[in-house]
């Protein structure tokens, strides 16, 4: 005889289920459309030629996580035509982020490959009035290397400067009925003065960002802060 108490349980039980069933994303956004992201950023600037490049990364083993993770990755060296001065740039970006496959942020890959981490804190890389890109700044040694990072992750709408933000931000799409696509933009300088770098980098971003098409500018910076550069002067507060 089934009691009062059972009835209950099971109700709990179902009405739990149904919650999960719920938060199942059901809607997949890509903000890239069907651009792909070496044919959205320019490879000459004013002042800067570049060239592509392929050993910014770990090459790619069918199968692995780094193949599931990224559909594209783009790598290339911007020059200083006046100076000689290089930026490396890696994009990559992934259509899919969900618990197995969350983009890698560079203060853990990069002690995998064999640097140290010897600074790491937020940065803000403005663009236009009150829009701008929320970053964070590392600065990697290694025994014959250094190299001044400046990186931001996009993970659907949001720009998630932390592991835990990332984490917080997938579940906020997640519960929305969302797979949202992912970018990571990476920016460095090698063997340079870290305040020089920072300083070089801080001037090459905006200048790439603002280059790119207005209407193709969300895949990297997100479509509110996309629309905000076009009207800045009405630019909702943006985190």
């Amino acid at each position: 005889m089934t009691s009062r108490r059972d009835l209950i349980l099971g109700g709990a039980c179902l009405a739990g289920a149904g919650v999960a069933q719920g938060l199942i994303p059901r809607r997949h956004i890509t903000l890239l459309n069907h651009d792909t992201v070496a044919a959205i950023v320019p490879r000459t600037l004013p002042g800067w030629t570049s060239r592509d490049v392929t050993d910014l990364v770990a090459p790619k083993i069918e199968g692995s996580l780094a193949s599931r993770l990224y559909g594209e990755t783009v790598g290339r060296v911007y020059q200083q035509t006046t100076s000689g001065s290089e930026v490396m740039m890696l994009l990559a970006h992934g259509d899919t982020q969900s618990d197995d496959l969350q983009l890698h942020r560079p203060e853990i890959c990069y002690p995998a490959f064999g640097f140290a981490i010897f600074e790491n804190h937020a940065v803000n890389i403005p663009l236009r009035a009150s829009v701008g890109i929320p970053s964070r700044a590392l600065l990697a040694k290694a025994p014959e290397r250094q190299e001044t990072i400046i990186y931001w992750s996009r993970l659907g709408e949001f720009l998630p400067t932390s592991r835990k933000e990332q984490q917080l931000d997938r579940l906020r799409t997640a519960m929305n009925g969302v797979v949202a696509d992912g970018l990571l933009a990476r920016f460095s300088v090698a063997g340079a003065d870290p305040a020089e770098a920072s300083r070089l980098m801080l001037q090459f971003i905006p200048q790439l960002v603002l280059a790119v098409v207005s209407n193709k500018r969300a895949a990297l910076i997100g479509g509110a802060r996309a629309e905000a550069l076009e009207s800045p002067s009405t630019a909702p507060e943006l985190r």
